[in-house]
């Protein structure tokens, strides 16, 4: 239909003379032999294009959208990994930290423990240390006490050979209980 507007039109300009000289739109306007070449060229290089350029066309621009794609699926696939690795690091990290601590915490136990033993056998030994020094002081106030006990008896052996020897008179053995005790007071610490 547009095909038969277009002959009309090129009939009624191709049988109207040209009389007069162009002006103002004729001016514009290609005539009409070249409107018509122009036609049938452009319409067959559209015929051209689209029957060999548009598919070559249409392949590149699949292609081309292919490949954004592909780049958009090997870049979410690389996000996902990178969030992943990233995950994984941080449960490598807080394990490390959970195993910094559970170390810090054996190494107290075990300076606690360590303490503990050492303060119980500081304890031990001070305790056998005052028991042997009770032991030590109660034999030698039991020695003292035997030497005293000796002495006593010797001298209360040398008052009454005193007493035998001379028949002491009230004087005397009064004087021989003093010397006694004074002797006695003299072997106290």
């Amino acid at each position: 239909m547009m095909l038969n507007m277009l002959a009309r039109i090129l009939f009624q300009v191709v049988e109207e003379p040209h009389t007069e000289e162009p002006s103002g739109a004729d001016l514009v306007l290609p005539e009409i032999n070249e409107l018509i070449a122009g036609v049938i060229a452009f319409s067959i290089v559209l015929v051209v294009v689209w029957v060999w350029a548009r598919p070559a066309i249409a392949r590149t621009l699949a292609a081309r959208q292919d490949a954004i794609i592909g780049q958009l699926k090997a870049a979410e696939t690389t996000k996902i990994e990178a969030e992943s690795l990233l995950t994984d690091y941080k449960k490598q990290v807080a394990g490390a930290r959970d195993e910094a601590n559970k170390i810090v915490e054996d190494a107290r136990k075990n300076a606690e423990s360590l303490r503990a033993e050492t303060v119980e056998r500081t304890n031990t030994e001070a305790a056998d240390i005052v028991r042997k020094a009770r032991e030590e002081a109660a034999a030698e106030k039991d020695r003292a006490a035997a030497a005293i006990r000796a002495e006593v008896a010797a001298l209360s052996l040398a008052v009454a050979e005193k007493a035998v020897v001379g028949a002491m008179d009230a004087k005397a053995q009064q004087k021989l209980v003093e010397q006694y005790i004074a002797e006695l007071g003299g072997l106290r610490p």
